[in-house]
């Protein structure tokens, strides 16, 4: 099977187009649709695929990499356009091993609706913006904090510990602690620019948080993340603190999408849509 890479992406260079036809990994037959998100259209090139039994049941799918090479798009594209696959229940991830095409009595409950679907999207819109904000507000911080936003910054990572010890989900803390770096740039409009997302980075901080806290891994990852952040700011390292709160949304990202269908078609689902409830009152 060809690739035709423009199918997908109409802005691949062709000496790309080239490299790839003569890999006969897959055969893209899905027309490009205008202003149609591109993960989309890899979501559901893939998909048809599936259907139509090109990509069976129990195969497994190439890598990020690989499959951003194939369609001529980026890798978090391509995360975007697995995270729909996996709550459509086409597809699942095994930890440590890769994606897999599920089968029909694998896959046999009723798949993500639309809005599920436009939620996680919006979700991992959110985390794209978030990266460069914290990864900014991290590296002005470690250049810039003084010991009292120091001290504040580890009062608002103690405060997470304490609230997830005690029970809680622990989203208000999260939050507080990712203002207190905000605060630490010394610059108010970098606080202003972090309140004026609040509510969106607080809407995809309880659907991550959720996701995380249902395997007990994932919510040592995060904790990692975060004293890594914390560190690099206590060291006035503002290269170290700008990779260390990048790395925590990329990683964040892979969590994401990850997830598994019942987490988006339960507790996951519910919580994302309420970034496009948020999106349209405003």
């Amino acid at each position: 099977m060809t690739i035709h890479l423009l199918e997908v992406n109409p802005s691949a260079k062709p000496r790309e187009q080239e490299r790839m036809s003569r890999n006969p990994s897959f055969h893209f037959t899905s027309e490009a649709g205008g202003s149609t998100r591109l993960s989309a259209r890899v979501a559901e090139t893939l998909l048809g695929k599936i259907r139509e039994g090109e990509l069976a049941a129990g195969a497994r799918l190439p890598s990020e990499d690989a499959l951003a090479k194939h369609f001529g798009v980026s890798r978090t594209v391509i995360r975007e356009a697995m995270a729909s696959l996996r709550a459509e229940g086409a597809i699942a991830t095994r930890h440590g091993i890769g994606a897999f095409v599920l089968g029909a009595a694998e896959s046999a409950s009723p798949p993500a609706d639309a809005l599920t679907l436009q939620s996680v999207a919006s979700l991992l819109n959110v985390i794209e913006v978030r990266r460069g904000i914290e990864a900014a507000t991290a590296a002005h911080a470690a250049a810039r904090r003084s010991e009292d936003h120091l001290n504040d910054i580890r009062k608002a990572l103690d405060a997470i510990a304490r609230a997830t010890a005690g029970g809680s989900d622990g989203v208000e803390e999260d939050v507080r602690f990712h203002h207190a770096i905000a605060r630490a740039t010394g610059n108010p409009y970098w606080v202003q620019l972090v309140e004026s997302y609040a509510e969106q980075i607080r809407q995809a901080v309880r659907v991550t948080r959720a996701n995380e806290a249902r395997l007990a891994d994932l919510a040592r990852q995060v904790k990692v993340e975060h004293e890594r952040i914390v560190d690099a700011i206590a060291a006035g390292d503002p290269a170290r603190a700008r990779k260390a709160a990048a790395a925590h949304m990329e990683h964040a990202v892979r969590r994401v999408s990850a997830a598994d269908r019942d987490f988006w078609q339960g507790e996951g689902g519910e919580l994302a849509r309420g970034l496009l409830q948020g999106k349209r009152s405003d």
